[in-house]
């Protein structure tokens, strides 16, 4: 079972600027009580799930119909598992497989969904009674049980009854249900929030969450075999539950460590960039251009999290090495001779060496700093890479700075429009830039409204 907008796994060591503030602003609204939209999401998607779970056990045999104690055992065990929780991207997953597979065969499955919208609820009362979360935001554990409707329907229409080996194409049928109904309907409250992520970002976080989700699913139908006719026996999952906290607990200790991480990396960053703005204004500026242009072009691609802030930073930096060239040359107004050329081409290199003192994440980037003017074709400096050898960041940085200053204004000369400049890629695609750049930058440009600058 999962809650999200979906994300880009938040464990990579690389947290794009986006994914990051996710995460943060996440964490910020958890604590918080619930805005305009929020209600509304939690009224729609809530609301449907009390309907649901209602119209079930009106047409089942009643919550009546099962044994109390049994049922108080297995709603509480879910409740200390779904305590446990592990971060992904702006979102959790549970481990409460382990007790909901259970309890779809020691209980009337119809009662299923309802047991488990009160286990969610307690789960969620100590933060409550500590005064740490609003008691509001128990209204988005209804929401989060919608996963149970489908395979509770599923099992009320086998019969219901005991697990049994040979019902193998039920319970894949039963976990297709559920997790399709998780994702469908974390993508309706996502929507309504505003918040969805686009599809890709949510179908890579899905993966992960699923996957944890199938796993935890044979132990939990391990566990139905077990407690067939003994349901106490359900308890023993509960030392699980004790070692997984402990898991999430580390990686919730990790995650903290990424973002500190990062923010320090996008710091220096952003400093570097400063100086090199306030080293040459117009570097500056076309610096601002080529970032926003290149991370675009780079999840038009479909490049990871790691990808993405690579071109981030390498756009941010790709020219950081021109502080060591003279500004008499920078800002020369007509054509450089080969001496100056020469000498402008060892900004790259300048570049690398700076970014390597950094280290860490920074050594990545200064490899795509340092390609960032290799050509597709190999004719490009400093090393004379040529078609894949090239890192694929520096491909969409050196594209995305071409087309940046052919449409702002030079010292030399006017800038050229869109449609020109694309014209120029587009004929310059198989020697200078890679073709497939050069099309994902081309959907990026016509994407954009028409009212936005060329370059900016």
């Amino acid at each position: 079972m999962s809650s999200f907008p979906a994300t880009a796994n938040a464990a990579d060591v690389a947290l794009s600027n986006d994914e990051q503030q996710r995460l943060e602003a996440a964490t910020v609204r958890r604590s918080r009580t619930l805005d305009r939209r929020e209600l509304l999401a939690e009224t729609l998607v809530g609301g449907g799930f009390v309907a649901a779970s209602a119209a079930l056990l009106a047409v089942g045999p009643g919550a009546g119909s099962a044994s109390w104690p049994t049922l108080a055992v297995l709603t509480v065990c879910f409740a200390v598992l779904a305590r446990v929780r592990f971060d992904v991207g702006s979102g959790f997953t549970v481990p409460t497989q382990l007790l909901f597979v259970p309890m779809l065969f020691l209980l009337p499955a119809n009662v299923v969904p309802a047991a488990v919208a009160v286990g969610f609820v307690l789960s969620g009362l100590p933060e409550v009674l500590r005064r740490r979360r609003p008691a509001a935001r128990l209204a988005l554990r209804l929401g989060d049980s919608w996963f149970s409707v489908g395979p509770a329907l599923l099992l009320a229409a086998h019969g219901g009854g005991i697990a049994k080996v040979g019902d193998w194409w039920l319970y894949l049928a039963a976990i297709a249900a559920q997790l399709t109904g998780d994702f469908v309907f974390a993508w309706i409250r996502d929507a309504i929030h505003g918040e969805a992520a686009p599809l890709r970002e949510q179908l890579h976080e899905a993966r992960w969450i699923y996957t944890v989700d199938v796993m935890l699913s044979a132990i939990g139908l391990l566990a139905a075999f077990a407690a067939a006719g003994r349901p106490a026996l359900v308890v023993l999952v509960l030392p699980l539950a004790a070692l997984l906290s402990m898991f999430a607990t580390e990686r919730r200790s990790r995650i903290d460590h990424v973002i500190e991480l990062s923010q320090a990396y996008r710091g220096t960053a952003l400093v570097l960039g400063d100086v090199v703005e306030a080293d040459d204004a117009y570097t500056g500026d076309h610096t601002k251009g080529v970032v926003a242009l290149a991370v675009e072009v780079a999840s038009e691609m479909g490049l990871d999290a790691r990808g993405r802030q690579r071109v981030e930073f390498g756009a941010l930096l790709h020219d950081v090495g021109k502080i060591a060239i003279p500004k008499s040359i920078i800002n020369k107004p007509g054509p450089l001779d080969d001496d100056e050329w020469a000498l402008i081409r060892t900004h790259t290199v300048e570049g690398q060496r700076l970014l390597d003192r950094v280290g860490g994440l920074m050594r990545d980037v200064g490899l795509v700093v340092r390609a960032s003017h290799e050509r597709w074709d190999g004719g490009g400096y400093p090393d004379g890479l040529a078609g894949e050898e090239i890192p694929i960041e520096a491909r969409i940085v050196a594209c995305c700075d071409a087309y940046n200053a052919m449409t702002t204004t030079r010292s030399y000369r006017k800038a050229m429009s869109a449609e020109a400049a694309l014209t120029e890629c587009f004929a310059c695609a198989g020697t200078q830039f890679d073709p497939a750049v050069v099309a994902a930058l081309a959907a990026v440009v016509a994407s954009q409204p028409a009212d936005v600058a060329p370059g900016a």
